[in-house]
């Protein structure tokens, strides 16, 4: 992080939208979350001085929940199942041939930050076995070469 300069005023929208509503600190960590893609250590320091929420409470609720993350995250976020039907069909050859295309270990970033690569060890849709999650979009029944092959075509 130390090559990227944080723009807190991004920030100052957000808090002056949320400023009259008490216990708002989900929704102020969200929006800051979608500002910058993660929760930087400047930004929650912002917060904590601009509102008075002492910073251990929004450490507090930010390593919580999971839907927060304090380190850079890719552009594209890659969620393998690895549960019993994923695996049983294929799952850690599609890890591994993600990792070795990308450059990338599971629960890492890569070095230009435009994927990051999680496992996930269920994500309910085991008739679709092996699975993947990339953003957004489901593949199912996918293996290495397609989901690379996907993976290729985002910006």
């Amino acid at each position: 992080m130390s090559d990227e300069t944080i723009d807190l005023a991004l920030l100052n929208p957000i808090l002056e939208e949320f400023k009259t509503q008490k216990g708002a600190v989900i929704p102020i960590l969200q929006r800051a979350q979608d500002v910058y893609g993660y929760l930087p250590k400047e930004a929650l320091t912002f917060i904590a001085k601009k509102t008075g929420i002492p910073i251990s409470q929004l450490y507090g609720v930010v390593t919580f929940y999971a839907q927060f993350n304090l380190e850079r995250r890719g552009r594209h976020i890659v969620r393998i199942c690895d549960g019993t039907a994923c695996h049983v069909r294929g799952a850690p050859k599609i890890v591994e041939g993600v990792s070795e295309a990308f450059d990338l270990k599971p629960g890492s970033s890569d070095a230009d930050y435009k994927y990051t690569l999680e496992i996930i060890y269920c994500l309910g849709s085991c008739g679709l076995a092996p699975i993947a999650v990339v953003d957004d979009q489901v593949y199912g029944q996918t293996d290495a070469d397609k989901l690379i092959e996907q993976m290729q075509q985002l910006q």
